[in-house]
């Protein structure tokens, strides 16, 4: 191993012990840091994106058998989140160390990790998604051990770090695959709810590169913010009852071609009717590609309705290798841009965690997470302000 001379015995690192409430989180010193085995780089992590997979994995919200169970990923057959756990997914960092084959001239490199915990090295396909704060530790501490073909080097200077985080796989990677699951292609009229998160804005900036036009679900106080990201109009997610006209009246009347949902719940019934208004306006099948359920876990949906207008469904967690190299070169081009709200320190995750849930109309992007020691540098330019 390779490594540079600072890196320390110990290291300061928030723990999750068990599922459950935010006291299930304990911030803790005496961690041990962690040695790159072979093929991997060691990152001092300077900035980590909050996801909401944070939250629904520490209370047990991935149920797939029972509504009631309390669980997690498990796609490849055995559990893989076992306490204690370092969680968080999305690092931005620097590589202060290289394992056995790994060339020790990627010491100093600034980079952004791909999350994912791959089950093999196909480049097209990921059928039993994992990833790191989840199946190993991950960035909410001063370190973390990857892969090294995994921790992609952005050199770009306009960049902070806490900017970079934001940008991290989960969300856009999240984003992109459900594009890519659906075949959104350019031209076409794509409904994007909850706009306003992370992978909503990732979307929205997505259907701008791929020439799609998208039509964004959102409190009308963040109007101008997506409008100003892309969005070619934003529709108020309130008043169920007109909801698909209001749609319509953006569309000029035109059915939404797919719609990309972070919400389900009473929701989804609204969001189909927004693509079969009118079969024949359509040039290709209505599609619904699903990531979320922000709105709810179980959607009441007539199967009549789904094969009789031949809706096409697509259920997406995370993505591919391809996905994400490609994600990384429009990241490096500058065609994608972060969209941060604030930064909290490490020893303040709890807070962090509390003002992620109750996020107010002002919420627009993502959170990211500094380690303490870093903060000065890496998160105070972004620190939460109340004006």
């Amino acid at each position: 191993m390779s490594t540079a001379p600072h890196v320390p015995n110990t290291m300061t690192a928030m723990v999750l012990t068990g599922h459950g409430d935010i006291d299930k989180l304990q911030y803790r010193q005496d961690i041990t840091t962690p040695h790159p085995t072979p093929g991997q780089v060691l990152v001092q992590v300077t900035a980590t994106a909050k996801n909401n997979t944070d939250r629904k994995a520490r209370e047990g919200l991935y149920p797939t058998k029972g509504k009631e169970e309390v669980t997690s990923f498990a796609m490849g057959g055995s559990p893989t989140l076992t306490f204690p756990r370092i969680q968080g997914a999305d690092i931005a960092g620097r590589v202060v160390a290289v394992g056995n084959g790994v060339d020790a001239s990627r010491i100093g490199e600034r980079g952004l990790l791909d999350f994912n915990i791959y089950a093999d090295e196909r480049r097209d396909i990921n059928l039993t998604p994992d990833y790191y704060g989840h199946g190993a530790d991950g960035g909410y501490a001063e370190y973390v051990a990857v892969p090294a073909d995994q921790f992609h080097h952005v050199p770009n200077p306009e960049l902070q770090d806490a900017e970079l985080a934001a940008m991290g796989m989960c969300s856009y990677q999240t984003a992109y695959h459900m594009m890519t699951s659906a075949n959104v292609s350019a031209g076409e009229r794509v409904l994007v709810t909850g706009a306003s998160g992370g992978v909503g804005t990732a979307l929205i900036q997505l259907c701008r590169i791929l020439g799609a036009i998208p039509y964004a679900v959102s409190q009308l106080d963040k109007a101008d913010a997506l409008l100003a990201l892309g969005a070619e109009a934003v529709i108020d997610r309130g008043d169920l009852a007109t909801f698909v006209e209001r749609v319509l009246a953006e569309t000029s009347g035109k059915p939404i071609d797919a719609v990309m949902d972070l919400v389900g719940g009473q929701m989804t019934d609204l969001f189909i009717d927004t693509m079969i208004v009118d079969m024949q306006q359509r040039r290709s099948y209505p599609r619904l590609s699903i990531a979320g359920a922000s709105g709810g876990n179980i959607s009441e949906v007539m199967w009549t309705r789904i094969y009789l207008y031949q809706v096409q469904i697509f259920g997406v967690s995370h993505g591919t290798r391809e996905e994400a190299e490609q994600l990384i070169e429009w990241i490096r081009s500058g065609a994608l841009k972060p969209v941060l709200h604030a930064a909290f320190k490490l020893s303040d995750l709890h807070n962090a965690e509390r003002y992620f849930v109750n996020r107010n109309s002002n919420y627009l992007g993502k959170i990211v997470i500094v380690p303490d020691a870093q903060w000065e540098a890496h998160g105070a330019p972004f620190a939460l302000t109340t004006s």
